[in-house]
Order: structure tokens, then sequence, then C-alpha cells
């Protein structure tokens, strides 16, 4: 009997930060397209995950309970994930008046902050992360961190 690779702590972190973005990204294809959270899931594991996007360059395998977490609980939980992040946001900007790309990352960092185990200071970085990489020039990096401080104190403000 053969056991499984093991997967180092570093390599879990990167899987686990990889299912972070593809699930942002699969909140914005769905809100995009219109199309149900089963087929566009299906679609991310059978040809995203671990792709090659450029000769030799593969896409680093996400974790996919972890991504399938994250995208059932940002479609089940939305209306309430919208309703603290418009607490979270100046008043004159609701939810649906922001850039899609943020609305994908605010559900889908709703949903850990509300729904996820991972520590909220965590969460935080990792989707301030995911900004960055959508927007490396822009001021939105610093938006996203304030608005996800104040959903985590909202949503668990025992661990602050």
């Amino acid at each position: 009997m053969t056991d499984a690779p093991r997967i180092s702590g570093n390599q879990r972190r990167k899987m686990r930060s990889a299912a972070r973005l593809y699930a942002v990204q699969a909140l914005f294809q769905m809100e995009h397209s219109g199309q149900s959270s089963d087929t566009v899931r299906r679609e991310f594991l059978d040809h995203r995950f671990g792709a090659e996007v450029d000769e030799g360059v593969e896409m680093i395998d996400g974790d996919i309970d972890h991504f399938r977490k994250v995208l059932d609980d940002a479609v089940n939980w939305q209306a309430r994930i919208d309703k603290m992040t418009d607490r979270a946001l100046v008043a004159k900007w609701p939810i649906d008046r922001i850039d899609p790309t943020l609305r994908a990352l605010f559900r889908a960092a709703g949903a850990e902050l509300t729904q996820g185990e991972a520590p909220p200071k965590v969460v935080i970085v990792e989707y301030v992360d995911i900004a960055k990489s959508f927007y490396p020039e822009g001021r939105e990096p610093k938006f996203v961190n304030a608005v996800l401080d104040f959903m985590a104190r909202e949503a668990k403000p025992e661990a602050f």
C-alpha cells in the first residue's frame, strides 16, 4: 500500500491562497455570465485548477475543499455578506455600485469571515494580496483592507 504524497504546510498555504483567488474569479464569472455556482464550480475544477496558462507555466493547484466551501458559503450567505459589506462602505457607495471584481472579493472574504475558521487577520491579508494582484498600481488594496477590517470586527469581534 502506498501513501499519498505529503503536502507541506507551506504548500498547503499556497493551495489555500490559490483556492481563494479562484473563488473570487468564480464569483465574478457567476455574476458576469449569469451561470450557476454548480456550472462555474465544475468549470474551475475541470479546467482551471493546475491548468497550463502559458507554455510551461502551470497555475497552482488549489485546495478544492476550501474553494468549494468559500464559493458555497458566499452564495448561500450572500444577502448577509452584502449587508455587512454595505455597512462597511461609505453610504453613497452601496455594494451594487462598486467594481464587480471588488464585489466578488468582498463576498468571498465575507464568506470566510462569517463561516470560516481562519483567523480574521489571515483572511484580511490573503484578500488584500488578491486585491494587489488585480490592482497592482491602484488604491484598491488599501480600500479592501479598510472594508475587510470593518467586516471582520463585526463578524468576529472577539478576535480583536
